[in-house]
């Protein structure tokens, strides 16, 4: 198919618009449990949106995308953390303290992080669709680097999966297919699926939203909605779940808004709403998706005229000099179209000058679905496998090989036991070639079977071809509580 650029942004300003309008609309009900009567605004607007970290951290990551196009990922994403996001509350917070200790992602999203399956990933998942439109398979690539700086297992899975949704519905207008496309990314038997799966299936059943609310809260149960409530509030039959994860249920009720609304923007976005949890999460990526298969020019004016085309921020530090954050979405929509042919590239589009101006060729079928990277001629290697290197196998990329380390599991150790590390290389040249590792420890460190292997790295007729080596570090103190060890 082909997407005239004036089809496509109209689609990007219909994202942004909408994701303005639902993060308004649910803020006076995040962190609150029940079901509520929510038909328009419920707050005094002055022309203009609420603040909302949704929105905020995707414009620190425009800037990091205009900086690095496609070489950007999750390590260049935690330097942006740092230096321009204020919060440290929850996963935010987590993440951070884990990349100031030294660890990298995907372990600064899973170590001592009880919210790395909370809800702060998908809701800034919109930038990698748009910069992708009509390819979720890089959206989701894009997506897994962001979310793995702050979190892991269902709080990936939830921003892989809104990413491949958003993404595609550049393409595709059908809501279930839709659903599909993302499910196809993730794990079938990850919280996020069995969320999904038990709205469609209450739906289909005949359940009213409020019902399916009741199921899914059954099903997959978290707190989120517990936050701002009273213990006597809360309603025996529906039950609190583990703290911190929370991407399951609030996908779901993202799924409910859209399902039960009837293909209606605003009745969409206040069913997800009335169902409560994190409500302005919930509706501002219900309102991305529906902004994006209606374009800006498909949404009633009642929800767009109280706010206008500002942009509100509330948790970039933009005293310190270094990036430039967008105040419209006028403004947002220019600098992504910029952006596109970098991101998308002449293998997935062309470019094109037309009579209507610029024309951006997006392919269909196959390619909207989990299609496998070519190896070498015995092995294909799908977006599954990347996702499966989650939470403990960090990677670092370069031109000429890529290298991943493998813990295992946390990196705790304890005095006079040996904790096991893999050091995988992988050959992206079509050359052989010779790695040398070296082990650099402090204090007395023994690294078995030595601080140095030399080890050929062999390329498989002109494809991939991959090197090990498996270590131990062993402690006898530790006098500080942390060992560093560079390899």
């Amino acid at each position: 198919m082909k997407l005239q650029m004036k089809d496509y942004r109209n689609k990007l300003m219909g994202c942004w618009l909408g994701k303005n309008v639902g993060g308004t609309l649910g803020a006076p009900f995040e962190c609150k449990r029940g079901v509520f009567d929510v038909t328009t605004y419920t707050q005094k607007l002055f022309g203009e949106p609420l603040p909302n970290d949704d929105l905020d951290l995707q414009l620190v990551w425009l800037n990091a995308a205009e900086q690095y196009g496609r070489g950007v990922n999750a390590a260049i994403l935690g330097e942006y953390w740092h230096t321009w996001i204020v919060p440290n509350w929850g996963e935010y917070g987590a993440g951070k303290n884990n990349m100031r200790m030294g660890l990298l992602p995907p372990l600064s999203g899973t170590v001592n992080n009880v919210f790395g399956s909370s809800c702060g990933a998908f809701i800034r998942s919109e930038i990698w669709a748009c910069l992708c439109p009509g390819h979720p398979e890089l959206a989701v690539r894009y997506a897994y680097e962001d979310a793995i700086v702050d979190h892991s297992r269902e709080g990936v899975y939830a921003e892989v999966f809104c990413a491949a949704v958003e993404s595609a519905a550049f393409a595709e207008p059908d809501k279930f297919r839709l659903i599909d496309i993302g499910l196809s990314f993730i794990p079938a038997d990850c919280g996020i699926s069995r969320a999904v799966r038990c709205v469609l299936d209450a739906h289909s059943q005949g359940s009213s939203w409020q019902e399916a609310r009741k199921i899914l809260l059954n099903a997959v149960p978290g707190s989120f909605g517990v936050m701002g409530m009273k213990r006597e509030e809360l309603s025996p039959d529906e039950p609190v779940g583990e703290m911190g994860w929370d991407a399951p249920s609030n996908i779901g009720i993202m799924l409910i808004g859209w399902l039960y609304g009837g293909d209606d923007f605003g009745e969409s976005l206040c069913i997800a709403v009335n169902c409560g949890e994190d409500a302005d999460c919930t509706a501002a990526t219900l309102g991305s998706i529906l902004g994006i298969l209606t374009g800006a020019d498909g949404l009633d004016g009642k929800w767009l005229e109280p706010l206008g085309n500002k942009i509100k921020t509330l948790c970039i530090k933009q005293g310190d000099r270094g990036i430039s954050i967008p105040d419209t979405v006028d403004a947002l929509t220019e600098r992504i179209m910029n952006l596109t042919p970098t991101f998308l590239g002449g293998e997935f589009c062309d470019f094109f000058t037309s009579e209507a101006g610029y024309a951006l060729r997006l392919s269909e079928g196959e390619a909207l679905m989990n299609r496998g990277v070519t190896v070498n001629f015995w092995h294909a290697r799908t977006f599954d496998s990347r996702l499966a290197e989650c939470p403990y196998v960090v990677r670092t990329e370069t031109p000429n090989f890529d290298v991943l380390v493998d813990y295992g599991k946390e990196p705790f150790l304890a005095p006079g036991q040996p904790f096991t590390v893999r050091v995988i290389i992988e050959n992206k040249i079509f050359m052989q070639q010779w790695v040398k590792i070296r082990v650099l420890t402090q204090g007395s460190v023994q690294v078995l079977p030595g601080r140095v292997a030399h080890l050929s790295l062999e390329q498989y007729h002109c494809n991939i071809g991959r090197a090990e080596w498996t270590l131990s570090l062993q402690a006898d103190m530790m006098e500080e509580g942390v060992l560093d060890a560079v390899i």
